[in-house]
């Protein structure tokens, strides 16, 4: 008869691995559910720190693109600049030097290496002009009206505000007698209080219809002093006569530039002169207008041409007037000819009546800046056109992009409306 005892033994050893092979299954059971949660847990916070990170993300896209053209600005190439030493390097004041030629002139003395303020306000200056030249060391612009003193030291003065063209000194005449009165005698004032030397950008309308052809420094001009243009001419004649009475009683440097019609880029589109009018016209097919039979004659000359005759002027010791101009004369017909062509435009010419005072005939003689100054133009006229018609160009496409193109108003004024000169 077999015992009981052991076969009970047996039963309670297998129970008791059975019991462990549960719990051990039981066990992993666990720890595999534990993990499961654990990655779904993760998963679904991978994917909450995903859509966090993508929203950081596009917050900070455009702080990315702000901090890149911050960069840009910091690293801002200019134009070629020449290094002149501290005797040689000259503190410089343009007034109007936002404008169509003293932006010009701001180019070639900051090349040059020289410090250069400009002085304006904006009238018909523009910042784009200079904005090249913002951030350099040697730059700074001033939003100034000239016809405020300034306090500022300088070695040399380019006097040239004031508003050139027929609509824009015609808008407002009494501003423009002030700026070329006072802003000329506040001018006069810093150049003899800082022992500077003052130029003058005075203008071929100071010989006003002429009498005389072509125009010489000693002719005294046939101008009309209470027609719609005596505000400029008349204004520019009696800066002269500022400018010599100082030279004389205070023993200021001075220099005149008699300067005859100019043109180039920057030109104001709508300033209402010859050139602008006539390119203008031809880009957008419109009719080229001619005010009266179109045989009233100009000479043009490019701007960097007059640049050139500004600055041999001032560093010369030539103290009387000297004309700067280009003596190749053209009627206003054979100009509006030249340009349809160098467009390509099919525009007619269309004749309008003649306006008041109008110079018939315009021709510099500028033997005394030849001999003296060793100065001529030598940019042909087609030359000079055709980066004129390319600027233009340029400047059509800005306005058909919706970019501000600043376009000076026709002069009026209201009954009853005080006006601030």
């Amino acid at each position: 008869m077999v015992s009981k005892g052991p076969l009970l033994r047996l039963i309670a050893a297998l129970n008791r691995r059975r019991m462990k092979l549960l719990t051990g299954i039981a066990l992993v059971a666990y720890v595999a559910s534990v993990w499961g949660n654990f990655v779904n847990m993760r998963s679904l916070q991978d994917n909450g720190d995903q859509k966090v990170e993508n929203k950081i993300e596009e917050a900070i896209a455009p702080l990315r693109e702000k901090i890149k053209d911050l960069e840009k600005s910091f690293t801002q190439k200019y134009p070629p600049v020449k290094f002149l030493s501290e005797k040689d390097r000259k503190r410089i004041l343009i007034t109007g030097g936002a404008g169509f030629v003293g932006s010009h002139l701001t180019d070639k003395l900051m090349m040059d290496g020289h410090e250069v303020t400009v002085v304006d306000n904006f009238f018909t200056g523009r910042k784009r002009n200079v904005e090249h030249w913002i951030g350099h060391e040697n730059f700074e612009l001033i939003n100034h009206d000239v016809v405020e003193p300034l306090y500022i030291e300088v070695d040399q003065i380019y006097h040239l505000a004031s508003p050139a063209s027929p609509p824009n000194y015609m808008y407002n005449p009494i501003k423009t007698l002030k700026t070329n009165t006072i802003g000329t005698l506040n001018m006069l004032g810093l150049a003899k209080r800082v022992g500077a030397r003052l130029l003058l950008a005075s203008t071929s309308e100071v010989y006003g219809d002429p009498e005389v052809h072509p125009q010489n420094e000693d002719y005294w001009g046939h101008v009309n002093p209470i027609g719609p243009r005596a505000c400029y001419d008349e204004g520019k004649r009696v800066a002269e006569t500022m400018c010599y009475a100082y030279m004389k009683q205070e023993g200021v440097e001075v220099r005149v530039a008699r300067i005859f019609n100019t043109f180039g880029p920057r030109m104001h589109m709508n300033d209402g002169r010859v050139v602008s009018n006539f390119i203008l016209q031809a880009l957008q097919g419109e009719p080229l207008t001619v005010y009266g039979p179109g045989t009233q004659t100009r000479a043009f000359q490019y701007v960097s041409d007059l640049v050139n005759g500004l600055v041999a002027l001032m560093n010369s010791n030539v103290s009387s007037p000297v004309n700067l101009g280009n003596p190749e004369e053209h009627t206003i017909l054979e100009f509006a000819q030249l340009i349809k062509k160098l467009v390509g435009s099919g525009s007619e010419i269309q004749f309008l009546s003649e306006a008041q005072d109008d110079p018939q005939k315009r021709k510099p003689d500028i033997r005394k800046a030849k001999l003296l100054l060793g100065w001529e133009p030598v940019v042909p006229l087609e030359e000079g056109l055709n980066k004129a018609i390319h600027y233009f160009r340029k400047e059509l496409e800005y306005q058909a992009n919706n970019q501000y193109i600043p376009k000076p108003k026709p002069a009026r004024i209201k009954k009853g409306r005080t006006r601030h000169n």
